[in-house]
């Protein structure tokens, strides 16, 4: 059986999992409360996330290669400097998620200290996207957030790049209430809070990871997820985008520079975050063009992806060891495990 061919379903049930997910988390919204007064957060950013609360930028096309660079930066730099809106600063990172150079990784470090709990799960998620060595020590000292879902957040991305520095975290969520202790595990090195035994705040932190994955350009969390609800978002297209996207062909490519003029702001952000990894000049002029899209979503992934078009450097690509399935009898072989058969002599 060929297992490359056969895993992409998986990855799609992937995506119906992290929607279950996101819809378990908005019909909790009433029960789990923000922490920061909920009702006027999400009015004040409903009213601006995703929509053009500026006019939209020009984007002249006899800029220079050092103009055009100089107006993405700063576009990101903006967002993330617009202190009446924390969403704003949510896309801005997930858009600086796709880039790993020292000016990205000080934005990145910079909102892990934001007094938004949401602005600093970002943070960490976008860390952990970049794959940026650099900021696991930031990433670490969340273990000691305040905040339960900041902190299992910091355990769950440093898990996955290979850190065991929140093990006491996750070993403390695994033992739920069998716990001796309600605000510390006996061997602990970091303090373990209660309401990480919490089954609603657990459900919510989970739902929370589950919308990250699936929203994307958008953001994270609730209010994100209601702005591409009410703007009939179609996020089934924008995950078939990021699926297809892993290949790079000649007839996906056109696929995606057709994308990038569509209707759904999704589509166009999701194909603006496809072509990322494409670096000639009418891809590079395309998502160019998306610095001056209505939307601020597509025009934050516009500016990142833009960037790594023209040289930015991008997260390292993910690298897997091939594992031979093993069963009694009859060896099963895949691809990489099958050798070719002797020549003659």
């Amino acid at each position: 059986m060929n297992v490359e061919t056969n895993c992409w379903p998986r990855k799609l049930c992937c995506g119906t999992w992290s929607a279950v997910l996101l819809l378990t988390f908005v019909s909790m919204g009433n029960v789990a409360a923000h922490a920061q007064d909920p009702v006027n957060t999400t009015k004040a950013d409903a009213a601006v996330v995703g929509d053009a609360d500026a006019p939209a930028v020009t984007t002249p096309a006899a800029a220079t290669l050092e103009e055009r660079d100089r107006l993405a930066w700063k576009m990101l730099a903006d967002a993330m400097a617009d202190a009446k809106h924390p969403q704003t600063r949510i896309q801005a990172l997930a858009a600086l998620e796709l880039l790993r150079n020292s000016t990205s990784e000080k934005m990145i470090a910079d909102a892990m200290a934001d007094a938004d709990l949401d602005v600093r799960t970002a943070a960490v998620l976008a860390a952990g996207q970049s794959k940026n060595r650099n900021l696991t020590t930031g990433v670490r000292n969340l273990l000691d957030d305040k905040e339960p879902q900041v902190a299992f957040t910091a355990a769950m991305t440093l898990w996955k790049m290979g850190d065991r520095s929140g093990e006491d975290i996750l070993m403390s969520v695994v033992d739920g209430e069998r716990s001796a202790g309600p605000t510390m595990m006996k061997g602990a090195r970091h303090k373990i809070s209660k309401d990480l035994h919490d089954p609603v705040m657990l459900a919510r932190v989970g739902a929370m990871q589950g919308a990250a994955m699936m929203l994307g350009p958008f953001g994270y969390g609730i209010t994100a997820y209601e702005y591409v609800r009410q703007n009939g978002g179609d996020l089934s297209r924008a995950s078939a985008i990021e699926q297809i996207s892993q290949e790079k062909t000649a007839p996906i490519h056109n696929e995606l520079m057709a994308a990038l003029k569509d209707r759904d702001q999704t589509v166009r952000a999701a194909s603006a975050k496809a072509m990322a990894g494409y670096h000639d000049n009418a891809t590079s002029m395309a998502v160019y063009a998306l610095l001056a899209d209505p939307k601020q979503p597509v025009r934050l992934t516009a500016a990142a992806a833009y960037l790594r078009t023209t040289g930015t450097p991008g997260p390292e690509p993910q690298t897997t060891n091939a594992v031979t399935p093993k069963r009694k009898g009859k060896r099963l072989t895949t691809p990489d495990s099958t050798k070719m058969p002797a020549i003659p002599k």
